[in-house]
């Protein structure tokens, strides 16, 4: 049977937002609103997504700590799709640990992005303390949700193994390799291929990149050994350079595109819910 790659999406930017320029932005369709959201997201299901990465956010696109926006946003794609919502307990911000894991509150969240540290992003501190991360990977525990176990760099691996030898984390788990930001490491293959590495042996990885200008680094990593490869305004509205995407079902029709030329299949959300372990948890 051919490989079957998951194509996750991030949907939402704001204006101003660091991974947007101002000619880009006057090129897309921003939403923010769950009707917005949501019909973008059963279009980019309909093309082949089978994951959505969401944080908690207001009416405005601002992180928040009220869960009413992100809940009726999944109510509505659930109306038409069976996409794997996955939350996160991540984002720059002044929220308190209690207040940034709200999203694995939410009905229907399967999957949730769990960072494994501290790290600079752009010209602020993202901090993630060991203690921090302990009280999240508790509530995944809890609420039988996997963790996509966010890397920034490599010393965090080290982190997330040491603590699965602790018991803190626990299988199913799904690693997730970024790159792209700024203060944190270059999305160049090399840093890739080190990353990479550094996991153990066989596991499910994810990548992700900040501010990309094409799709060749998202390539790179299913060469690697990539399950899982993420589109949407959150990380870039670029598919090529110089080319952008006016909603995020165009990015992820191009994705689609470049993965059936590679010979490979688009994993369905059922299909990717066996691959990331979704169901050993049901």
């Amino acid at each position: 049977m051919s490989r079957k790659i998951i194509i996750a999406v991030a949907p939402v930017a704001r204006h101003g937002d660091e991974s947007i320029d101002q000619e880009s932005a006057s090129k897309i369709d921003f939403i923010l609103s769950p009707e917005e959201i949501s019909r973008d997201i059963i279009e980019c299901s309909k093309l082949g997504a089978s994951l959505m990465h969401m944080h908690v956010r207001g009416k405005h696109g601002e992180l928040s700590e009220d869960l009413s926006v992100f809940s009726h946003t999944i109510d509505l794609i659930r109306k038409e799709s069976n996409i794997i919502i996955e939350g996160s307990t991540g984002g720059v911000s002044t929220l308190t640990p209690e207040q940034r894991c709200l999203a694995l509150n939410a009905n229907d969240v399967e999957v949730g992005a769990l960072n494994m540290g501290s790290v600079n992003l752009g010209e602020k501190g993202y901090l993630n303390t060991l203690s921090d991360i302990r009280f999240w990977a508790s509530r995944f525990k809890e609420k039988r949700i996997v963790p996509v176990l966010e890397l920034f760099e490599p010393g965090m691996i080290d982190t997330a193994l040491r603590m699965i030898k602790e018991g803190v984390l626990v299988e199913p788990l799904v690693y997730g390799l970024c790159s792209g930001f700024k203060g944190s490491q270059e999305s160049l293959t090399t840093n890739l291929q080190f990353m990479a590495s550094k996991l153990p042996e066989g596991p499910i990885w994810y990548y992700m990149q900040h501010k990309m200008k094409d799709l060749t680094m998202l390539v790179a990593s299913i060469a690697m050994g990539a399950s899982i490869v993420r589109v949407g305004f959150e990380d870039s509205p670029y598919y090529a350079e110089g080319k952008v995407g006016k909603t995020n079902a165009i990015l992820v029709e191009k994705l689609v595109k470049v993965i059936k030329a590679l010979g490979l299949d688009i994993a369905t959300p059922d299909e990717a819910r066996e691959i990331m372990g979704v169901n050993k948890l049901k």
